[in-house]
């Protein structure tokens, strides 16, 4: 499905980004696996599987370290297919009334969320137009549709993606490349359940189990498929668009 096309993946380390960088390369693709940490791990598990990747250090807010990710990209396999911008601050974020957000934090989610996935699109934008197409597949979230309290700087930030994907697939009209969007619901990862005491996150996850659909909560593994289908030629004729998956969560 995805045979030979070379993926960059953001935030790859763990969790859902470590989840898409496994799935591409079980499909064939060649993973660029980027991350501020280490995804030796994450190279590993491919390798062993007898898959291709390669790691790139760096922090997406960056210009120069995006474009030293897709240099990664371009020197080790020759060509970029498709961006996941899956990096994005939500580890550590805790939940609690705007008003007490401090300054800092709203700074520096915004700068990774939002600023992150510019500088990553900016820095894949001139081999992708040059080669004459390619896939750029951001990650929103659900709660854009949804005004969920709690935590506003990330809401904010992911509407923010949300509006840039239908935009930038108007820049990049007639180059080839697509830019869509998937809206995740709440994935159980080690984030989601560091970001507050455990009785609350069990009070809040049983919410979100009565409020979907299907009646058990989404792991990591729930999203990749509809990442690779984004990321494949039968997905040719769409770009501008957000996919939800949430077990049933939004439904629109």
């Amino acid at each position: 499905m995805l045979a030979e096309r070379v993926c960059i993946v953001t935030g790859a380390a763990r969790g859902i980004g470590q989840e898409f960088a496994l799935h591409f390369a079980g499909l064939g693709a060649r993973v660029v696996a980027a991350d501020r940490l280490s995804c030796d791990r994450t190279i590993r598990r491919i390798e062993e599987a007898s898959g291709q990747a390669v790691g790139a250090t760096g922090d997406v807010t960056s210009a120069s370290d995006a474009a030293a990710i897709v240099e990664t990209a371009l020197d080790a396999f020759g060509s970029v297919d498709v961006l996941v911008n899956n990096a994005a601050l939500y580890g550590g974020i805790s939940i609690r009334g705007f008003e007490d957000i401090p300054e800092d934090e709203w700074d520096r989610v915004m700068s990774v969320n939002v600023k992150g996935v510019w500088q990553m699109c900016r820095a894949v934008a001139p081999p992708m137009r040059l080669q004459g197409g390619g896939r750029i597949i951001n990650i929103s979230s659900n709660v854009v549709f949804m005004g969920k309290p709690g935590f506003l700087h990330y809401v904010a930030s992911k509407g923010a993606v949300w509006a840039l994907t239908g935009a930038l697939s108007r820049e990049f009209a007639g180059s080839g490349v697509t830019v869509n969007a998937l809206a995740p619901g709440y994935t159980t990862t080690e984030a989601t359940r560091s970001m507050a005491a455990p009785e609350v996150v069990s009070a809040l996850e049983a919410e979100i189990m009565q409020s979907q659909s299907m009646k058990r909560l989404m792991e990591p593994s729930d999203l990749v498929g509809a990442a690779a289908f984004l990321a494949s030629d039968a997905a040719e004729q769409i770009t501008g668009q957000t996919i939800t998956v949430d077990g049933g969560t939004i439904t629109r």
